[in-house]
């Protein structure tokens, strides 16, 4: 019984060396070149999408100030704790505007809302401005990230990267080559899958994030064969415990 405990160490020690060799790490921006002097890229606009909570402020030159009072949902709570209300999009994709009724949003930019309610309260002030905001800006990252969850937002533009960034940027196991964008558009669901190590990156409608886009970084083969190893690993030491306390108490009796 005694050649148990060194066949025992033997089989653990070789399964513990059936680790991964010689991982393949793709880093960000691997096939590219400098772009500085080559057109510049335009990041696209964010869309309005239904559920999305709106702030809606109407300002204007007129000499009545209760005029563009009636326009504006105002704020809740006093000083620091003030909070801005939103004017939410429903299902049809519509708002509610005060004194105008009804306005389709959904797959407009803010811009174009904005220009779309001038022209409908225009008549009645002077000199108009009104101003649009996202209260609802927020990202999912899932997946091989150092934090996966929800991002919520303050500012209105957010590239992938820069959510990347803020969960924790990709672990080791993760796909760079192959990140995967959920996305909701007038109703339907789309997937597009950006490269992090080329430059054409950039140039996806993807890599500038909407709304409510779920990013998902899926594991690599090798996360899949640690993980594969740890388990067979976890087994042969509980086996390999078990003989050796067997070992143990066999060479006690035997005393």
């Amino acid at each position: 019984m005694k050649i148990l405990v060194p066949f025992s160490l033997i089989i653990t020690l070789f399964f513990s060396s059936c680790s991964p060799k010689n991982r393949i790490i793709y880093n960000y921006l691997e096939d590219t070149r400098d772009t500085s002097i080559k057109r510049e890229i335009l990041l696209t606009e964010t869309i309005i999408q239904k559920n999305d909570l709106l702030n809606i402020q109407v300002y204007s030159a007129s000499l009545d100030s209760k005029a563009d009072e009636l326009y504006n949902v105002r704020t809740q709570g006093m000083g620091q704790s003030e909070e801005l209300l939103g004017i939410l999009v429903n299902q049809q994709g519509n708002i509610e505007f005060p004194r105008v009724g009804v306005i389709h949003a959904e797959g407009l930019t803010k811009n174009q809302l904005a220009e779309k309610i001038k022209s409908k309260i225009g008549p009645e002030l002077t000199n108009t401005s009104v101003i649009v905001r996202f209260l609802n800006f927020r990202i999912t990252v899932l997946g091989e990230v150092g934090r996966p969850g929800d991002l919520t937002i303050r500012t209105e533009k957010l590239t992938l990267l820069e959510a990347l960034g803020m969960a924790g940027d990709i672990t080791e196991f993760g796909k760079k080559k192959e990140v995967k964008i959920l996305r909701e558009n007038n109703g339907r669901r789309q997937l597009g899958i950006i490269d992090l190590t080329s430059q054409t990156m950039f140039e996806s409608p993807y890599y500038q994030l909407q709304q409510n886009d779920v990013v998902m970084v899926e594991q690599t083969r090798f996360k899949v064969q640690d993980l594969e190893r740890q388990r067979i690993s976890n087994q042969i030491s509980l086996v390999t415990g078990v003989i050796t306390a067997a070992a143990v108490i066999i060479s006690l009796f035997r005393k």
